[in-house]
């Protein structure tokens, strides 16, 4: 038996989890994304590791082994290697994208939504493409309400409510498209950003010492499920999960914290 919950992601800040190119790809860190929409996900393993870290520095070694099993370079590794905690992948709920007038509209799709809604269990029907929300200014012209991104025009079919769909029930101005459509409109909305590594003496960039990386914007909404095993003493009951046993804290998701990334509020609801 398992005591499930899920975990929503706010960052604060652009967020980037991936790993690094090769010079083929023009030294891109990539993030990392789903095989089916090709959009930004976190895996559970960097999210595990931040949720550690944080047990650790508030709680001490013992507990976060409790929680999390034993280190692999641990002598007690052999007899506890499971984790009481399970952690799934995080993906995108809501995308900010920038859009002339409004200055932001939130973006989605049916397939996103879908996990949303099993993994909240939430009751809401999943609104069809080309959706726009009530707080959605689009423009009107010749009975038709569109909205102009960097990539064109994109058509609206029809207004409704849809605040069921976001996790705080503030309905933001939003549009929902087409599966077909979230790959393309996720790669304009990412953050971009080039770095470069300079000489020690002089101000030459070092040879191999560019790089771009890309990341999910401040603003994305990001879902992921949590499952807690039961144990004998069902101390998962009063599960210190973070900084003071709140359920609401902010940590840092990723990489290239010194730089900026990877600043996130997570909010946490049980079953």
């Amino acid at each position: 038996m398992y005591l499930k919950g899920y975990g929503i992601i706010k960052t604060l800040a652009p967020l980037h989890v991936g790993a690094s190119a090769d010079e083929e790809s023009g030294n891109l860190n990539f993030i990392f994304r789903d095989q089916f929409t090709q959009t930004g996900i976190v895996p559970g393993s960097s999210i595990r590791g931040s949720f550690r870290v944080n047990m650790r520095q508030y709680f001490g070694e013992a507990e976060a082994n409790y929680w999390y099993g034993e280190s692999l370079t641990s002598e007690k590794s052999n007899i506890n290697k499971e984790s009481i905690i399970k952690f799934e992948y995080a993906s995108i709920v809501w995308l900010p994208v920038f859009c002339p007038g409004q200055p932001i509209v939130w973006v989605s799709c049916p397939y996103l939504l879908r996990r949303y809604k099993r993994i909240t269990g939430r009751k809401f029907d999943i609104p069809y493409p080309y959706t726009g929300s009530t707080t959605l200014r689009a423009r009107e012209s010749k009975g038709r309400k569109t909205l102009f991104f960097n990539l064109g025009f994109l058509t609206i079919n029809q207004i409704e409510n849809i605040s069921d769909c976001f996790p705080s029930g503030e309905e933001l101005p939003a549009v929902v498209v087409d599966d077909a459509d979230i790959s393309m409109i996720h790669d304009m909305a990412l953050y971009r950003q080039s770095r470069i590594r300079l000489k020690e003496d002089e101000k030459v960039v070092v040879g191999g010492g560019f790089f771009n990386t890309e990341a999910l914007p401040e603003g994305t909404l990001l879902i992921f499920p949590i499952a807690i095993k039961t144990t004998e003493d069902n101390r998962y009951k009063g599960f210190p999960f973070g900084e003071y046993r709140k359920n609401e804290l902010e940590m840092y998701l990723g990489g290239l914290e010194s730089i900026g990334f990877g600043h996130c509020l997570i909010t946490l609801e049980w079953s």
